[in-house]
């Protein structure tokens, strides 16, 4: 095994313009890489960004989903089926897996992947909320849904904008709105943080499509799917670093 890994740092310099790629292995499979100032991190694009299989399963949120139908089969009810500390945080780990992917699959404009991935960690939270007793402990996680559920609807929106369906994202846009407003309120500063975050870029999103402000980046945003889809990745760099320079400008604007 060759432990030094100095050149191939040296082949691919850290430049945080251009650090996400996407690239196929000999075997065929294709995996995510992010350049960062002191190494490199790898993510498989399918299943756990690990590659990890824990318990022989797709996830450790399917294990769980196993073990509740399990338990429902044995008593027909599911009343007295529980989750534990040491069940938290394997699914909360987990959670942070998928939410390291998905940011970096949001940046590159792989929005189905993201909508997977936010669904992923959705689906987390909601069996949390509902089988942990400790509400202190689970608060600790879904102190973050409303962040979720966000980077979900904007995901859901920009394929329908791909698509050339703005009513159906502006559809998207509102029902996500309406929910994070309806919301039970979770006592942390964190929550109300996220929540007022959310809102605020949804509203905003919302406006953009709706005005048509964004016409040049919708465009773009068109290019750049389907350049991911035809796996041109440079050319999927070149238009995520335009699109992220438009944006910025319209922010200082």
């Amino acid at each position: 095994m060759k432990l030094d890994i100095t050149e191939l740092l040296r082949e691919w310099e850290y430049d945080p313009d251009n650090y996400i790629r996407v690239v196929r292995l000999k075997d065929g499979r294709e995996v995510l890489q992010v350049r960062q100032p002191l190494g490199i991190e790898q993510y498989e694009l399918n299943g756990r960004p690990d590659g990890k299989k824990p318990f022989q399963k797709e996830s450790v949120l399917r294990e769980y989903l196993d073990r509740q139908e399990y338990h429902k089969l044995l008593f027909s009810t599911d009343e007295n089926f529980k989750l534990n500390y040491e069940d938290f945080i394997l699914l909360q780990d987990e959670g942070m897996l998928y939410y390291a992917r998905y940011l970096l699959l949001y940046q590159i404009g792989d929005y189905q992947r993201t909508v997977r991935d936010t669904e992923h960690n959705l689906a987390i939270c909601d069996f949390v909320d509902k089988y942990l007793p400790d509400l202190e402990v689970k608060n600790e996680l879904l102190q973050y849904r409303p962040y979720i559920l966000k980077i979900n609807a904007i995901s859901r929106a920009m394929i329908k904008i791909q698509k050339k369906s703005k009513n159906a994202a502006r559809e998207i846009l509102k029902s996500a709105i309406d929910y994070i407003q309806n919301i039970p309120d979770i006592n942390t500063p964190t929550f109300k943080i996220e929540k007022h975050r959310s809102l605020d870029s949804l509203r905003t999103t919302l406006l953009e499509i709706s005005e048509g402000d964004f016409s040049n980046i919708e465009k773009m945003e068109i290019e750049l799917s389907k350049a991911v889809e035809e796996e041109n990745y440079e050319r999927a760099a070149e238009l995520r670093d335009q699109i992220q320079k438009l944006k910025k400008e319209r922010t200082i604007e």
